[in-house]
């Protein structure tokens, strides 16, 4: 599905939220290289799970022809910076809900280019009656679990000992859920 795009500007930087086109597919996968590298609170290390231009393209185009997928990026100077998606189910018994996962660029964290992303995807699980909204946040992830609950998110369950970081712990993942009532 589509949205109309968002200006936002946050601390002088003006940031654009819109749907993903199937022109950013490229750029996406070096987005997505890039930011796995970055941060342990994502589930891949830099190049697991590679996608390239071709997989993000084919992506792309399922979202927007899907009505339960929504896939968004945040363009700064035409530069994509951060990206996030809702990803429903084809199953009838699990087609009230979507997954929601975000992603940004470490350069741009503090910008709430994540908040904006979130908020977006809210707004459009509500105004299509999405019924459940659910995320996995890493235990250690103090600012994303803080403003997931801000936005109507709340604990469903603990995953123990879930995740193998690179200190050699293991730590839990927290399943969140959102619901529209």
């Amino acid at each position: 599905m589509k949205v109309n795009p968002t200006e936002f500007i946050v601390d002088n930087l003006r940031y654009i939220v819109r749907s993903a086109m199937e022109k950013d597919a490229k750029n996406l996968s070096e987005v997505r290289l890039q930011i796995d590298g970055e941060t342990e609170n994502l589930d891949r290390e830099k190049g697991e799970a590679y996608l390239d231009e071709l997989g993000f393209k084919k992506i792309i185009k399922d979202d927007t022809e899907s009505i339960s997928n929504l896939f968004l990026v945040a363009e700064v100077n035409e530069r994509i910076v951060g990206f996030s998606r809702c990803e429903g189910s084809k199953l009838k018994r699990s087609s009230h809900k979507v997954e929601f996962g975000v992603c940004v660029l470490k350069e741009y964290w503090g910008y709430g280019i994540g908040k904006n992303l979130l908020k977006e995807a809210v707004h459009w699980a509500d105004i299509n009656e999405i019924k459940k909204i659910t995320l996995n946040v890493l235990e250690t992830n103090d600012k994303a679990i803080k403003l997931y609950k801000k936005y109507g998110f709340e604990v469903e369950g603990i995953l123990k000992k879930d995740k193998l970081l690179s200190d050699g712990n293991y730590y839990n993942t927290i399943l969140m859920g959102r619901f529209n009532r």
